[in-house]
Parts: structure tokens; C-alpha cells; sequence
């Protein structure tokens, strides 16, 4: 494996009881890297996801960390419910929780974990509100809060389920734009898991576009000139629901996504 790598997967297949939803998919994540993942609803984003954080077991193939990065290093910042949004702890509580996984057996935060926390706060901006309790934010805030927390768990890599969800347009702009600051000054790799496909050729510099049986992986601008991104931009409400997105190989669709 090269060492510019941070994951390499090679004919991975994933699903679930023992149902294929992810078929033979090879990609690799570079320093760097910011890998949109996009792709109809059913196709396995979700099923990628929980194998790339080591939730589920590849059926075959595999993932291979590179770079000095540990499956357990990867900075996570999931799509929330609603108990998850009522959450009765204050905003440095939350993102101060990002360094548990490093823990290991030690019960208390060291003077570093701390350090840690406040430097996220201050670099997500949201210092101001620190003492806050985190049910009472915005939505906007809320998401700012669990990236803050997900950078406590990593300097190398962020993975993004869709990040702007459920935001208004301005605050999606912010979001978008504190994300590729990230990845630009902090050299944080990301992987954003996205139905926002004009977002992700926006920032995006990778793309991986899964479809049931099929994927394309490759830069931005090459995903650009392919069949399945102009099946896609025929959607005119630039979404990837099953209504409009057409299948570049005009095959049937199969495969469920239960996550």
C-alpha cells in the first residue's frame, strides 16, 4: 500500500444479513482529501459508512488504514435525532466528550484533553456560547458544537453524514465554508456523505458515486464529463431521490439501505 494513503479499499463488499448493498467497491482516501459520496437513495452510503467505522464487518475485500491512521481516529460527526438535539449537557460538555474514545481505561480528562476542547471551541467559533446548554441552540450551532466535538477525536480525518441537513440556506453556506477551511488550513481530510450534489462539486475535490451494482470514483472535474453525473444534473430539483435520478447504464435498481 502506498503511504499517501489514509484508507485504501479494495474489492469491498458490505450489506446486510448477508445481502450485498455495496458490491466490489475499490477508492482510496489521500492526505487531504475531500471525497464526496453521493448516490441514490437504497445504494449504500449509509452501509459504507458503518464499515469504514468499523460498525459492520466487510463481507469480502477490505480496509486498510495507512498513514498512521487508526479506525478508532476517525473524527465522526453523524445526522442527529431528536433525543440527540435535546441533549441536557452544556456546548463544552458535548465537544469536550470528542476525547473519550482516546480515553482508553483513564475516567478523567487530563489538562491536554481540556486544552484540546477549548482550542475546537475556538476554532468553530463558538466560544460565546460555551456554557450554553446544547438543547437550547440553533440548529446551525448545534452542528458547529458536534464538528467541534468530532475534531477532539482526530487531527487526520473527518467523515460527514450529511453535515448540512435540515439547515436554511445561509447556515449551510457557513457550514460548507467552515468544513473546507478545515480541510484547506488545518489539512483535515474529509469524507462527506451528501444528497446536496451542487454542494459537493462545489467543495468536493474527489467524488465517489455509488449506484446499485455500479460506482465512479474520481476527481471533481472528471466526474463532470461522465454519463452518470448528466443522468444526475437532469434532476430539477438537485436532489438524488428515485423519481428523477436515471440510471446511466438504464438497468434495474436493486438493493435496500437500511441504515
Amino acid at each position: 500500500m502506498s503511504e499517501e494513503y489514509l484508507i485504501e479499499c479494495k474489492n469491498l463488499t458490505a450489506g446486510y444479513e448477508g445481502q450485498a448493498v455495496v458490491k466490489d467497491l475499490s477508492f482510496t482516501v489521500s492526505q487531504g482529501d475531500y471525497l464526496c459520496i453521493v448516490g441514490e437513495n437504497g445504494s449504500g452510503k449509509s452501509t459504507l459508512m458503518k464499515t469504514l467505522l468499523g460498525l459492520k464487518s466487510p463481507q469480502s475485500g477490505e480496509i486498510v488504514f495507512g498513514g498512521g491512521l487508526k479506525q478508532t481516529e476517525i473524527g465522526y460527526l453523524p445526522q442527529q435525532t431528536a433525543a440527540q438535539k435535546d441533549f441536557p449537557a452544556t456546548v463544552r460538555e458535548v465537544v469536550l466528550s470528542g476525547c473519550l474514545g482516546r480515553r482508553g481505561f483513564h475516567p478523567f480528562y487530563t489538562k491536554a484533553d481540556k486544552t484540546l476542547c477549548d482550542s475546537n471551541i475556538e476554532l468553530l467559533g463558538i466560544k460565546h456560547i460555551a456554557h450554553k446548554s446544547y438543547r437550547d441552540l440553533s440548529g446551525g450551532q448545534q452542528q458547529r458544537v458536534l464538528l467541534a466535538r468530532a475534531l477532539c477525536a482526530t487531527k487526520k480525518l473527518l467523515l460527514l453524514d450529511e453535515p448540512v441537513s435540515g439547515l436554511d440556506p445561509m447556515v449551510t453556506a457557513e457550514m460548507y465554508e467552515i468544513i473546507a477551511r478545515l480541510n484547506r488550513e488545518q489539512g483535515v481530510t474529509v469524507i462527506m456523505i451528501s444528497h446536496d450534489l451542487q454542494g459537493a462539486l462545489r467543495y468536493g475535490s474527489r467524488i465517489l458515486h455509488l449506484e446499485s451494482g455500479a460506482y465512479y470514483f474520481g476527481t471533481t472535474d472528471e466526474y463532470r464529463s461522465t454519463d452518470i453525473f448528466h443522468a444526475m444534473s437532469t434532476c430539477d430539483c438537485h436532489c438524488d431521490c428515485d423519481h428523477h435520478v436515471k440510471r446511466a447504464d438504464n438497468t434495474d435498481k436493486g438493493g435496500t439501505d437500511n441504515a
